[in-house]
């Protein structure tokens, strides 16, 4: 129903309000004013004052809104994001991928380094066992190819020649390294070339002009220092065992110098690339290895070993050859999922169990000063690895 006043109106509705009475400070707006209320008999009591038309309707049940709680339990599901849930399941299983190939390249690596340091204890020939490791990762690649086990990559004669000089490095590095371990302990060759940041920073620096934030700089002081305290506290100390090794730092950063400036853009996955690498390289060292040992050495010292060691040496040989190939083949493996800082920080850590291992295997003597020595200089190599962010 609808009321209308000029001036004032009494209604008895039910209750009474104030602020719809008129203000002599306030002007109610000129528009109507619609006002909603029960439809239940109106009281004769209360007085509403207005200066317009008030429009009075009854209400519909239409206009009421139903509010529901419900338990915890009976709660009605949420959409699922399946997009989401398929990327946090793809990432899990990316570490866990990771995680993976870093478990098997540093118990490769370990298996590797034990059964070389056997190898050359018996039978003293660096460049021979070097070469058996680059021929034993070919055939184990050309077998795989053959039997359609990989996937046969597809060069050109530009990748070759771009892939020379990284295998020129590559062959240095493995001679030089094996020399080394031939000659003094595994963990002080590895404590050595614990030092190739330094290498790598000081070669990109001087030679290639690049620049690098200060703390790149002081994370060099410990590695550098850390491995001078432990050549110069190593019991079993040896020039050419020293040498090798850093001639194998110095090698490796071309090496890796190479690979990044030429392998570009090249669609060949980890696997092949090293298999591609370990072929070429085992070109050019063979020919190097026959005119430095040679086959008359090899026989004697094979003789020798034989009578010494037994068959099982040759087993020694063999078990050495192949897991050469293997931690390395995982290794570039590892570089296709993971950021070369990563890489850097799994490197710095495979070491430590080469060392610890290597000490408890071989029973090595070390001083303490020594030890200090090798945590400093691999605490260097994290904290540059860190500092490279």
């Amino acid at each position: 129903m609808v009321l209308s006043v000029k001036q004032t109106l009494s209604a008895k509705i039910g209750f009474s309000n104030p602020l719809l009475r008129r203000s002599p400070s306030h002007s109610l707006p000129r528009s109507p004013v619609s006002l909603s209320f029960p439809s239940t008999e109106l009281s004769k009591r209360t007085v509403l004052a207005v200066s317009k038309p008030l429009h009075l309707s009854p209400l519909r049940a239409k206009s009421l809104v139903r509010c529901e709680a419900y338990e915890a339990e009976k709660s009605e599901p949420q959409p699922i994001d399946d997009a989401a849930a398929a990327e946090t399941k793809s990432e899990a299983a990316k570490k866990l991928k990771i995680g993976i190939y870093f478990a098997t390249w540093w118990s490769l690596n370990v298996v590797f380094n034990i059964y070389n340091k056997k190898v050359l204890n018996a039978y003293p020939y660096p460049w021979l066992t070097s070469t058996l490791s680059l021929a034993a990762g070919s055939l184990m690649m050309l077998i795989s190819w053959a039997v359609g086990i990989v996937e046969t990559p597809k060069t050109d004669f530009d990748f070759w020649k771009t892939l020379l000089p990284v295998a020129v490095a590559h062959t240095i590095g493995h001679v030089a390294a094996t020399v080394s371990m031939s000659k003094v302990a595994v963990s002080f060759t590895h404590i050595i070339k614990s030092g190739e940041p330094a290498f790598s920073v000081l070669v990109s620096r001087f030679l290639l002009g690049e620049t690098f934030p200060t703390s790149v700089y002081l994370s060099l002081i410990p590695i550098i220092g850390g491995c001078a305290l432990s050549a110069l506290t190593e019991l079993n100390f040896n020039m050419i065992g020293f040498m090798g090794a850093m001639i194998s730092n110095l090698a490796f950063v071309f090496r890796n110098i190479f690979s990044k400036k030429g392998m570009k853009g090249k669609a060949v996955s980890g696997m092949n690339y090293y298999a591609c690498l370990s072929m070429l390289s085992l070109l050019i060292l063979t020919p190097f290895a026959i005119a430095v040992e040679g086959p008359q050495m090899w026989i004697d010292g094979w003789q020798k070993a034989l009578s010494d060691i037994g068959p099982q040496f040759v087993g020694w040989l063999v078990a050495q050859s192949v897991f050469y190939h293997l931690y390395n083949q995982v290794s570039y493996m590892s570089l296709d999922q993971i950021s070369p800082l990563t890489f850097s920080v799994g490197n710095t850590m495979k070491r430590i169990s080469v060392i610890v291992s290597s000490i408890i295997i071989f029973r090595t003597p070390v001083q303490p000063v020594n030890a200090l020595g090798a945590a400093i200089a691999i605490l260097g190599t994290f904290l540059y690895s860190q500092a490279k962010l």
